[in-house]
């Protein structure tokens, strides 16, 4: 049985509070005896808000500092996936086990975010007929985050990944995601991934995923914070 302290890293528009402990995951690794380590990305939850997007231009390093020292083993959904990805390209020996959930041939793309930063900033110039957009939008509302911050966020300049940084992720990885998410095909990420198990979810889109008892049971499985049996 593992004992690393576990970090749990939301998605776009979540929290720690909203994405990870109503959704059952706190309390289950609280069963398995594993520490959790509470994050909240810049803009999100508890942490600073601001509405500059040069503040969030170095995402990944912000979320790193927060990072306790030592091995931990770690759990991200969407956006925090990728940016745990992107930590662990550069210092891979700060994880035991990496869970990725959420993201597949996005983490290669530069997808055009400023129609969802613009539905953050102005909600009602949204598209009705987007159904993404909303749901972000209604998902960042319920989590009671500040929606200027969140653009802000999508604004942000990042770096591309490439398949060759992912090849420095030598940690075990677990990567799962619905074959309906809008991230695209887990192919090429899987590929490029020296130490990886796939889980497809199936007839999941992007936003159940991290809800799936399928999703929940693989990873801390993978993790190896499985609760011990009722006596």
């Amino acid at each position: 049985m593992r004992n690393q302290p576990v970090a749990l890293v939301h998605g776009l528009g979540s929290s720690f509070e909203h994405g990870w402990r109503s959704t059952g995951w706190v309390d289950l690794l609280s069963d398995a005896e594993r520490p959790v380590v509470p994050i909240d990305l810049l803009g999100h939850g508890s942490a600073d808000a601001p509405h500059d997007p040069a503040a969030y231009a170095h995402l990944d390093t912000t979320l790193e500092a927060a990072l306790p020292d030592g091995e931990i083993d770690a759990i991200g959904f969407s956006l925090g996936a990728q940016l745990l990805l992107r930590i662990a390209a550069r210092t891979p020996e700060r994880f035991g086990r990496l869970v990725l959930i959420g993201v597949g041939e996005n983490m290669f793309r530069t997808d055009d975010t400023g129609t969802l930063a613009d539905a953050f900033e102005h909600e009602n110039r949204a598209d009705p007929d987007d159904l993404t957009t909303r749901l972000f939008v209604q998902l960042a509302r319920s989590a009671g985050n500040d929606p200027l911050a969140i653009a802000a966020c999508l604004r942000r300049h990042s770096e591309p990944f490439t398949p060759d940084d992912a090849g420095h992720v030598t940690c075990p990885t677990l990567v799962i995601i619905g074959d309906r998410d809008f991230a695209g095909s887990p192919d090429r990420l899987v590929a490029a991934l020296p130490d990886v198990q796939l889980v497809m979810l199936k007839g999941v889109d992007h936003f159940r995923a991290p809800s799936e008892f399928d999703c929940i049971d693989a990873a801390l499985e993978f993790v190896e914070a499985v609760p011990p049996p009722a006596s």
